[in-house]
């Protein structure tokens, strides 16, 4: 079937082409054939900034395996985690990629691919803490990134009390001053923070599993197809697990 990604994606400065993006006006109709990510830059090794400044890891280098198999060229804009989805459903970006996780409640306000990769949300505490797995959090204050999964499924633990942070590096130096008693957020981040930070340990108990996918404006089913099947073609040829492998030794 023959492609058609520049009438969906691109936004030409015509009617004609807005109508092709869904009904949807871009805001950057100048930016040529573009595919325009959002991510949170804050998310070693998913993405992150390197020493040049330029935002790098596995859902980057992803997203630019896409955008060449699209014969597109890949834009990344660096944003809160918490507006990534209103910045994919306002026209501002074509696709969300932040080691997102489907969930109910964003699956009300997006649309996903296909799962990418399978990821953990663990439990970091400082040495010596009480707490040794899930149960032990009850009643404790919990440290999450504002809006991640980690935010969300600590949420449900009894009695505990949330506290929010814009990057998860932040929660993870308020456990380091005891503002904290536990921090929850997924297992690769926890291994840069911790490998950073003083007195701080991973537990071994898996605190959830989750799956990342790529988020896309609701509705927008011809992007979504495209995707997929890019998706489809670079994890059977082993491009996914070339860069997964690039940036997460096997354990």
């Amino acid at each position: 079937m023959k492609k058609k990604m520049v009438g969906l994606m691109l936004c030409a400065c015509t009617a004609l082409a807005a109508a092709g993006c869904g009904g949807k006006k871009f805001d950057n109709p100048d930016r040529g054939e573009a595919l325009i990510m959002a991510t949170n830059a804050a998310f070693e090794p998913y993405e992150y900034y390197d020493e040049g400044g330029q935002v790098t890891g596995i859902d980057v280098e992803i997203a630019q395996a896409l955008a060449d198999k699209l014969g597109l060229t890949l834009e990344v804009e660096d944003m809160e985690f918490e507006s990534i989805i209103s910045a994919v459903n306002s026209g501002k970006a074509h696709i969300g990629v932040a080691g997102m996780t489907v969930t109910e409640d964003r699956l009300a306000n997006v649309d996903f691919t296909d799962s990418y990769t399978t990821s953990r949300q663990v439990i970091i505490v400082q040495e010596g803490s009480a707490i040794t797995g899930a149960d032990d959090l009850q009643g404790k204050t919990i440290g999450v990134q504002t809006g991640t999964t980690g935010d969300l499924f600590a949420s449900d633990v009894e009695d505990a009390t949330m506290d929010r942070y814009s990057k998860g590096m932040d929660a993870v130096l308020a456990l380091q001053d005891g503002k904290v008693d536990a921090v929850v957020i997924d297992s690769e981040p926890a291994k840069q923070f911790v490998a950073k930070a003083n007195g701080l340990i991973i537990l071994e108990e898996e605190f959830a599993v989750e799956e990342y996918a790529i988020a896309v404006a609701k509705g927008n089913e011809e992007l979504l197809d495209d995707l997929d099947k890019a998706l489809d073609a670079i994890i059977a040829d082993g491009t996914v697990k070339g860069i997964i492998d690039k940036y997460i030794n096997a354990e």
